[in-house]
Order: structure tokens, then C-alpha cells, then sequence
């Protein structure tokens, strides 16, 4: 347990995020349980449905990911590139992987113990004090998802499963050596080469456009010239968030709820101690290995003996070993019992007899002794406050959500009455399309009212939108243009310069492809730039296919010529030497054997999963899969 905590601190924050903050990435245990002959599933797997709801949720999920990376790097982003069916088939095969994962684990009883499941539970940042297990932190932080202990660790439960199968697949793929030496060699290899690069810029005086080549690219692709339907809107928001930051804590009612809830802000007895263990393994002999520990306990009850020290050499558990066997400080419920119960025996500096567990024997130090105390209301008065306004907060917006859907529909031509009856902002839009939508009005079923032929020609309120959890929207369209192609005056010079490029382009190769004729029956038929050393590892700026024509090209003669269209241009290579390289530089072989491992244990999942979606019998809905989620 101890070395599993302190060596998995980067799986701990990953499940915290897949596991704690909604939305889920795949679906939960209702989601799991729920079987039947729903006749809106786009699929099932062993029986259990995948439902519309599950899909277009997975859909949603999948639109913002690519929208937050495309933000994130500055790039453009088109919703319309998801609304596909290659699309709509990636998102339902991500369901049933999972869906098929989570059948097999349970039918094939991969169990996850308590114990381990209590391990990943303490060790989630988030659900942490002062560095240790907060069951109040806990209860609070799933209390505030919706969910309770018992549904988040059932779900947790099952992703560990899924996680052991994953892990059983990944680790027993390996490349034989006689590869990764190739590789590693292939990758080190430097070629010494020359260049000589024919641009496409000093072609494009030569172009000369045909009159009627612009007009008829233009007719002939009139699809690309398409500007699509857009709208000015605005829009306003309901959300327990914004009723929340409205509201303020009366401090008599914080004072109440602290003196009714002193329970929660007890802080129970700490305790710091250090171990050394000595680890049952499979068929270990537990005799000889309790006299192990005995001799152990002997040497550090020596007279000057160094506990620390000792732990560091005889420890077997890692994690602690490393540091002098501490394990820090931790209160009741966080340890196994007997390894508990012996710790808050013992009085301080004190050293216990030997201890079994159902990991070993343990020789323990009791370090310290932190009191438990209660949390003054001043230390946790922001707690409460948050507490209490998120409470008030979400009853205001329950009470509000059936008059604030009554106001925008009621009051169809303005939105201006429910923004003042309940106090909201009342946002505006600068023109957007249904591709391309501003964040907050980016739910599909806002867009679908939005577009709708209501909110275009009468320009009525859209009805109230509920796109998240506490989250509901209403939009007006203040300004419509209906989808229309740009004239030809608009993009004629857009035209022009395009197809001159290709031409250009065009030109530059034929130029190119004439001159490698002549330099293979001649070296001096051209001019090369100066020497300089390439490799696959260091391709010195290359483009990628100019530096796979130089790696490739046959070398039994030199020097030898290539030619490659790059980018701008074109270009001609003369290869004059060729260094192999060294199989066993340091790093590089053992670089060549992470990558090689991940991609055969990518393969090796890819045929594991997909015989376990073969016994699942999956069966997939294409005419359900095709309607549109509401």
C-alpha cells in the first residue's frame, strides 16, 4: 500500500481528473446497469445499451476537446469537421470500447480489492488536507458532483478493473533486439549532402493566365466560394454561478450552521511514524521471514542505532525506504488496522514489536504526536460562506428556472424582460455561422432554436436551453444573412493568385525534373550550395518529405543524385558521404526500444480489444446513429 501511494502520484491526479470532474469522459454505473430494448440505442454491447442521451453527450465532449485544443493553439476552429459520420463513428466506437471493456472486467471478475481501492481514494490531491486523507473534503467534494461515496467508488472501482486489463496487454509487449539496433542505427545515420533548390517565386512572371481560366475555375467550384447562413444574437444566461456571486452570507447564519456542524471541523489525532517492512511475497516462507524481522527490530533497538538509516537499507517498501521509512503523518482510518492500531498504541520516540499485516511484517517508530483539535469558525468561515451561497444558490435557481423559460417565451420578442426580472446580463454576438458559434451558445440545441425558421424570420426568444447542470441560455437573432456564395469580383484576385502558384509550382518541377536528368549524366551540369551533415534525428531544418528522399535514396554508388518537390520549390540533392550510425549511442537504443514497446503494445490492445468486442456481441443501429441528438 504505502509504495503504491507514493509511486502512482501522476495516475492519482489522472483519475482525479477522468473520475471527479464532470463531465465523465465515458459513462457511469446507471449508464452501465441500465439494459433493455431502448428503441432510440445506437448500440449494445452484452445486452447493455448505448443510448442516444450517452452518444450525443460523448458527440458534445468530443466537439469541446477540439474546440479548447484549437483555442489553446491559436487555430482556427470548424464544428462543421465533427458533424460527419466519420465523426459520429469515432465518437460511438470510443462508447463501445469502453462499454466492451467495462462487460469483460466484470464478467471475467476482475476484482479490486477495498484495500486497494482505499489506496487511490487517499492519495487524489483533491481530496487531501495538509497532505493527508480529508473524509470531509471527500464527502464534500462528490456531495458538490452530484454524487454520493458509494456511486463514485462503484465507478472507480470499474476503472481499475479495465485499468488492470489495459496494463496486462501494455507490459508484455517488447521488440526483439535485432529491431531496436536496426533502428537505433537507421536514426544515426548522417548523410553528407549538397542542395540545389529551384523556387517556384522565379516562375511566376512566366504564368501567364488563360482570360477565361479565373471565370471558370470560379463556376466550376462555386461550392468553395459558399459563405454560410449567419446571425448577430444575444442571449442571456441563468446559472447558479451568477445567482451565487449575487448572493452574501448572513454571518448569524454562518455562526448557526457552524455551532449545528462542530462534527465536520474536528480534526482528529495525527500521527507521524516511519517503518520497515519486510514484504510477503507468493509462497514466501512467513517463519523465516518474521525472523528476518526480529533481527531487525533487534538491530535498530541497538544503542546508537539509526532508524532511518536502516530503513533506507532494509526497508522493502520503496516508497518509504527512500525516506527513511516515513510515511508522514495520518489520522485514523488511513492505514490497514493492525499496522493502525499498533501506531496509536505506542507513545512517542517509542519502537513497536514486530507488527503483522497483510503485507508483511513491519518494524515501526512512532515520530510524533500532532493533538486533534477543532477548526475555530474563523478558519473555516469561507468554507461555510462558499458552502451556503452554492446551497442558496442552486434552491434560487430551481424556483427561477420554470419563470425564467415562462419569460422568454411569454415575452417572445425581447429579452430584455427576463434579464431584468432576474437580474442578468444581457450579452451580445458579433456575426457567426452555425460552424462556427461563440463559446456560449455553442450547445447543439441552442444552435438547432437559434437557426430555426421561428428565431430567423420573427426573430422570437429562443426557448430557455439547459446546457449544463445549473446552466440554462435563451438567445434572440438580432440580425440575419442567409447563406449566400461571394460574388466573383470578391475572390477574383483570391483566384488568380492561386492558380498562379500552382503554375508556378508547376514550372519549378519541370525545371527541376530537366535538371536531375542532366546532372545524372553529368555533376558539373549544375551548381551545389555548400556541405552539410543530415539526419533522421537532426534533420537541420529539412522539410519532412525532402529529408525522407535524401534518408531513402540507394547510396551502393557516390555520389548519388535525388530530386523532391518541397515546399516553395524544388529541390536536388547530392549525397557525398554516408556515416552509419552507432546502435549503441548512449539514450538512443533505449529511446528506440519506448517507442517501439508503445507502438506494439498499441497494436497488441488494438487485437486484445478488439476480440473482447467480438465475444461482446456488439451491435450497432446505423439508422438511429444517423438522427441528430436533441
Amino acid at each position: 500500500m504505502f509504495e503504491f501511494i507514493r509511486t502512482h502520484q501522476r495516475l492519482m491526479q489522472f483519475l482525479l481528473l477522468v473520475l471527479i470532474v464532470p463531465p465523465f469522459a465515458f459513462f457511469g454505473i446507471d449508464g452501465y446497469n441500465r439494459m433493455g430494448d431502448d428503441p432510440t440505442s445506437v448500440a449494445k454491447v452484452g445486452g447493455h445499451a448505448i443510448t442516444q442521451q450517452e452518444f450525443s453527450q460523448a458527440q458534445r465532449d468530443q466537439l469541446e476537446r477540439q474546440r479548447e485544443m484549437a483555442r489553446n493553439l491559436n487555430i482556427p476552429f470548424d464544428p462543421a469537421m465533427f458533424d460527419t459520420p466519420e465523426a459520429r463513428t469515432a465518437a460511438l466506437d470510443s462508447l463501445v470500447n469502453q462499454r466492451a471493456l467495462t462487460t469483460y472486467a466484470v464478467e471475467r471478475s476482475v476484482v479490486i480489492t477495498d484495500e486497494r481501492l482505499r489506496e487511490v481514494i487517499m492519495a487524489i490531491p483533491a481530496v487531501q488536507e495538509g497532505g493527508q486523507f480529508s473524509k470531509e473534503r471527500y464527502t464534500r467534494l462528490l456531495a458538490a458532483q452530484g454524487y454520493t461515496p458509494e456511486a463514485f467508488e462503484n465507478r472507480l472501482r470499474q476503472d481499475l478493473s479495465m485499468q488492470a486489463l489495459n496494463t496486462g496487454v501494455g507490459e508484455s509487449a517488447f521488440a526483439p533486439r535485432a529491431v531496436q539496433a536496426m533502428i537505433a542505427r537507421a536514426q544515426g545515420e548522417v548523410r553528407e549532402v549538397q542542395e540545389f533548390i529551384i523556387k517556384d517565386d522565379s516562375f511566376t512572371a512566366a504564368v501567364k493566365l488563360a482570360p477565361e481560366a479565373v471565370r471558370g475555375y470560379y463556376d466550376a467550384n462555386l461550392k468553395e466560394f459558399a459563405r454560410p447562413a449567419e446571425v448577430k444574437a444575444e442571449y442571456v444566461v441563468l446559472s447558479v454561478e451568477a445567482i451565487a456571486a449575487s448572493l452574501t452570507a448572513p454571518q448569524e447564519e454562518v455562526k448557526a450552521f457552524y455551532d449545528q456542524n462542530i462534527a465536520r471541523y474536528r480534526q482528529d489525532e495525527q500521527r507521524q511514524a516511519s517503518h520497515i517492512l519486510v514484504k510477503f511475497e507468493e509462497k514466501s516462507d512467513r517463519a523465516a521471514l518474521k525472523a528476518r524481522a526480529e533481527d531487525i527490530l533487534k538491530q535498530v533497538k541497538a544503542p546508537g542505532a539509526d532508524f532511518a538509516a536502516l530503513a533506507t537499507k532494509l526497508s522493502q517498501d520503496p516508497g518509504s525506504a527512500a525516506q527513511g521509512g516515513s510515511l508522514g503523518s495520518f489520522g485514523r482510518g488511513s492505514m490497514v488496522k493492525a499496522f493502525e492500531d499498533a501506531v496509536f498504541a505506542m507513545k512517542e520516540g517509542e519502537i513497536s514489536n514486530v507488527v503483522e499485516s497483510e503485507f508483511g511484517y513491519h518494524v515501526i517508530k512512532l515520530i510524533g504526536i500532532k493533538p486533534g483539535k477543532v477548526r475555530t469558525l474563523d478558519e473555516v468561515r469561507g468554507e461555510i460562506e462558499k458552502e451556503w451561497t452554492r446551497a442558496q444558490a442552486q434552491k434560487k435557481f430551481t424556483e427561477s428556472a420554470e419563470g425564467f423559460t415562462n419569460t422568454v417565451y411569454e415575452q417572445a420578442d425581447s429579452l430584455k424582460p427576463a434579464a431584468d426580472k432576474y437580474k442578468l446580463k444581457l450579452e451580445s454576438t458579433e456575426s457567426f455561422s452555425r460552424a462556427a458559434p461563440p463559446r456560449q451558445l455553442g450547445h447543439p440545441r441552442v444552435l438547432e432554436r437559434l437557426f430555426s425558421d421561428d428565431a430567423l424570420k420573427a426573430k422570437r426568444n429562443t426557448e430557455a436551453v439547459e446546457v449544463a447542470p445549473g446552466v440554462m441560455v435563451s438567445a434572440r437573432v438580432m440580425e440575419y444573412k442567409p447563406q449566400a456564395t461571394k460574388p466573383f469580383e470578391q475572390v477574383e484576385a483570391e483566384i488568380k493568385s492561386s492558380l498562379t502558384r500552382k503554375e508556378a509550382a508547376a514550372l519549378a518541377r519541370k525545371e527541376g525534373e530537366a535538371k536531375l536528368k542532366a546532372v545524372q549524366g553529368s555533376a558539373a551540369a549544375i551548381e551545389f550550395g555548400a556541405a552539410r551533415s543530415l539526419s533522421r534525428a537532426k534533420p537541420e531544418g529539412l522539410a519532412p518529405d525532402a529529408l525522407r528522399a535524401v534518408m531513402t535514396a540507394p547510396t551502393t554508388k557516390l555520389p548519388a543524385i535525388v530530386g523532391t518537390p518541397m515546399p516553395g520549390g524544388y529541390a536536388i540533392f547530392r549525397i557525398n558521404k554516408v556515416s552509419e550510425g552507432a546502435a549503441s549511442e548512449p539514450g538512443r537504443q533505449a529511446a528506440v526500444k519506448s517507442a517501439l514497446d508503445r507502438v506494439q503494445a498499441e497494436a497488441d490492445f488494438a487485437g486484445y480489444l478488439e476480440s473482447v468486442k467480438q465475444g461482446a456481441k456488439v451491435v450497432v443501429f446505423k439508422e438511429n446513429l444517423e438522427k441528430k441528438g436533441n
